[in-house]
């Protein structure tokens, strides 16, 4: 397949470009497209064959649910039902936003889009650029993150070209991803709401909005449930992980630098190529291997949006293996951590 690069101009799309890549999706195709988050590879929600292109693409499993992106409010009516007062609650204030709320589908949402469960999950972007796509093809995309399943996902368009290009019809570039994390996934679609995925929206924000408010166990567990029926996108199966091996050491920052200078001196003499995630306060103090900052320490914004571009750019030279410092699990750490464990496959060690 001849795929399709957009350019676009100071963060806006071409009209002509813009009914490109609506065609594309009316027509059961792909198209991956920026959005603040993450970009997102994109294919008509009620369409269940252009779902299959989803997953065929990614070579994602097919129980693990896809997201569907609306351009307005008034579209979740047509999707869901038994809607809750508090969903209407969490839409005024977080959407346009990354903040995604599953809900009981009506049944004009096919399974194929949903992973064969009865729930849909929804999103409504900040993105310009991903509204009027949205509204111009039809007014819902389901839309996953445009990596192929289990690498860290895309936010830069050369990150969506290096997984995509020749798999899917078009590709827009729209710069980087301003927050670089997926959305906070809240599911309301039982009595009791809890969280499925942190994210740019935190814990406390949503309980000032909806009162309590708890995590799933699957986030706060330090391992992988085989068990899990996902419910959500990264639920279950291994995440944004790069092709070397990833540890995590969690302790006191001063011990776990020692350490880990310890072990990529250990690697470099075996001959092992190794990179290091440090942060721009402790890039200075380390040794050996490949050192890259990930962001400062005392701004957690700058870490989630450097994330997976680091990965990446351990995949880029092949590090085989990659030693990580911890984050603090407050406020959006919670959601940095999430996504790294998941990267590591919970391969963690404790500094004493």
């Amino acid at each position: 397949m001849n795929t399709i690069i957009i350019q676009t101009e100071n963060g806006n799309l071409k009209k002509q470009d813009l009914y490109a890549a609506a065609n594309i999706i009316k027509n059961g195709g792909l198209v991956a497209f920026p959005t603040e988050t993450v970009y997102g590879l994109g294919a008509d929600a009620l369409n269940p064959k252009a779902a299959e292109k989803i997953y065929e693409a990614k070579g994602r499993p097919s129980d693990n649910p896809l997201i569907v992106h609306i351009a307005e409010l008034k579209h979740m009516e047509q999707i869901a039902r038994d809607i809750p007062d508090i969903a209407y609650k969490l839409a005024e204030v977080f959407w346009p936003g990354p903040l995604t709320i599953i809900l009981n589908k009506n049944d004009i949402v096919p399974f194929g889009t949903t992973g064969g469960l009865t729930t849909v999950a929804i999103r409504l972007p900040a993105s310009k650029i991903a509204r009027s796509i949205i509204s111009c093809s039809g007014g819902f995309i389901a839309a996953p993150s445009a990596n192929v399943s289990g690498k860290p996902s895309p936010t830069m368009a050369e990150h969506v070209i290096a997984d995509m290009n020749g798999k899917i019809d078009m590709i827009i570039d729209g710069g980087k991803s301003t927050l670089g994390l997926e959305s906070t996934i809240v599911d309301l679609s039982s009595n009791e709401p809890i969280i499925l995925r942190p994210g740019c929206i935190t814990k406390a924000m949503l309980e000032n909005v909806i009162g309590n408010i708890e995590y799933d166990r699957a986030i706060i567990g330090k391992s992988m449930d085989e068990d899990i029926k996902p419910k959500a996108p990264g639920m279950k199966y291994r995440h944004y992980a790069p092709e070397g091996c990833l540890t995590i050491f969690e302790g006191n920052l001063d011990d776990v630098i020692k350490t880990i200078n310890k072990e990529a001196e250990l690697c470099a003499r075996s001959g092992k190529r190794v990179g290091i995630i440090a942060t721009e306060e402790t890039k200075g103090l380390y040794k050996h291997g490949n050192i890259i900052s990930i962001g400062r320490r005392d701004d957690e914004d700058s870490i989630a949006a450097g994330l997976y571009a680091v990965l990446r750019q351990f995949d880029e030279i092949h590090a085989e293996f990659i030693f990580s410092e911890s984050f603090g699990t407050g406020n959006l750490g919670q959601a940095i951590m999430n996504r790294l464990l998941k990267a590591a496959g919970y391969r963690v060690v404790k500094v004493d």
